[in-house]
């Protein structure tokens, strides 16, 4: 069973939004169903900080050893930092999705983006864990 922590945003896609200690800026991942559903993560391509996405436009891609998926940005933003920990150890996304597997964080230039995203009960109906 896939753990889906209370205090976060989801997407359909199977990406997180976490809040940081600074005003705005969300960490990125995806879920441990994400991860479980994709297998052994070999290799992850991220933008750079500085970067900036529309709401749902492909930010990078991972690839696992059973397919290579988009990650798609969950809201309009910059990238203000990437967890440059992945390069040297992609595995992370499985061991710790939620923790030291994030992918990068963003501040969000439009707010009223974070209503359209997934509570944790729609996430969890969503990926049958309800």
């Amino acid at each position: 069973m896939a753990r889906i922590p209370d205090d976060l945003f989801y997407t359909e896609e199977h990406e997180y939004l976490k809040a940081t200690d600074e005003e705005g800026v969300y960490q990125v991942g995806v879920t441990d169903y994400a991860q479980g559903e994709l297998g052994d993560i070999v290799f992850l391509e991220l933008p750079a900080a500085g970067d900036s996405f529309s709401h749902m436009e492909t930010f990078g891609t991972i690839e696992a050893v059973k397919a290579v998926s988009d990650l798609y940005a969950p809201v309009s933003g910059e990238v203000v930092a990437v967890n440059d920990a992945l390069e040297d150890d992609p595995s992370l996304v499985n061991s710790d999705p939620y923790g030291a597997g994030w992918m990068v964080r963003m501040r969000v230039s439009d707010p009223s983006e974070l209503d359209a995203l997934m509570s944790p009960d729609a996430y969890r109906e969503l990926v049958g864990e309800d």
